[in-house]
C-alpha cells in the first residue's frame, strides 16, 4: 500500500500480519530489551522491513538504532520512515539526494476516539472534515486527518528539529487521495545538529502528500524535496 503513494525514487517495503520472530542486531536488540514482548516484536518487524527498503535501495545493511526522540537513525546519505500497527508495517527510504525528509504513517481504518479529534484538529479543520463526511459518507476522515500529521511530523523532525504539535499545523484533505498541511516555521526551537534548513524562508511552509484507505488500513505519506 505505501508503494502506491510515495513519490519517484522512494523506494518501500510492507508485510502484514503477525509479526512473527525477526531477528535484531545487537544494538538493536539492546536498545528495545527492557519492552515487552509485544514492543519487542513490533520494533522487530519494522526492522525488517526496514532491511528489505533498504536491500532494494542498494544500501548498506546494518542495524536501524532510534535517535533522541525515537525516530530511526539511517544510513548516511539516505532518509526514510517506518511505521506499523496492529496486522502491518512498512518502511520508504530513499537516497538523500532525490529526498530531503520522508514520513508515512499507517492507522486502522477507523474512525478516532472520542475527544482526541478536538485535540488534534482546530475548527477549520473540524469544519473540513464535516463537509467530507456529507459528501463522501463511509471513509474515517477524523483518521485521515490524524495519519496525514503523523506523517508530517515524522518527516518535519528529522529534517529540521522542530517538532510542531498536531494542532501546530493544519491539514486540508482532498478526496481524490491528497493532502496539504501548512507548517510555521520556528514553532518550536531547534536543537544543534539540524542545519539544512536555513533560518531565513517563508514563515509557513506547505508540504504535501497522498493518502490510501484499503485493507483495512488508513496510510499517508509526505515527502520533502531537496
Amino acid at each position: 500500500m505505501i508503494a502506491d503513494i510515495v513519490p519517484a525514487g522512494v523506494v518501500a517495503a510492507e508485510s502484514f500480519g503477525p509479526p512473527g520472530d525477526q531477528e535484531l542486531y545487537p544494538a538493536e536488540a539492546a536498545v528495545i530489551a527492557a519492552a515487552d514482548a509485544a514492543r519487542r516484536a513490533e520494533f522487530a518487524a519494522g526492522r525488517a522491513v526496514a532491511r528489505a527498503a533498504l536491500a532494494r535501495l542498494g544500501a548498506a545493511a546494518g542495524p536501524v538504532l532510534p535517535g533522541r526522540a525515537g525516530e530511526p537513525r539511517w544510513p548516511d546519505g539516505v532518509v526514510g520512515s517506518i511505521t506499523h500497527c496492529a496486522g502491518y508495517r512498512a518502511c520508504a527510504v530513499a537516497e538523500a539526494r532525490d529526498v530531503a525528509a520522508i514520513g508515512i504513517d499507517a492507522e486502522p481504518c477507523l474512525a478516532l476516539a472520542g475527544g482526541l479529534l478536538a485535540a488534534v484538529a482546530g475548527d477549520a479543520e473540524r469544519a473540513w472534515l464535516a463537509e467530507l463526511s456529507a459528501a463522501c459518507p463511509g471513509t474515517p476522515w477524523d483518521r485521515v486527518l490524524f495519519s496525514a500529521k503523523e506523517s508530517v511530523y515524522k518527516a518535519w523532525y528529522p529534517h529540521t528539529g522542530e517538532r510542531p504539535g498536531l494542532r501546530g499545523m493544519t491539514v486540508r484533505i482532498r478526496p481524490a487521495g491528497t493532502f496539504t498541511a501548512a507548517l510555521p516555521r520556528g514553532a518550536t526551537a531547534r536543537p544543534a545538529g539540524y542545519p539544512r534548513v536555513p533560518a531565513s524562508g517563508p514563515a509557513v511552509v506547505r508540504i504535501t502528500g497522498r493518502w490510501l484507505v484499503g485493507s483495512g488500513l488508513t496510510v499517508t505519506a509526505v515527502s520533502i524535496p531537496p
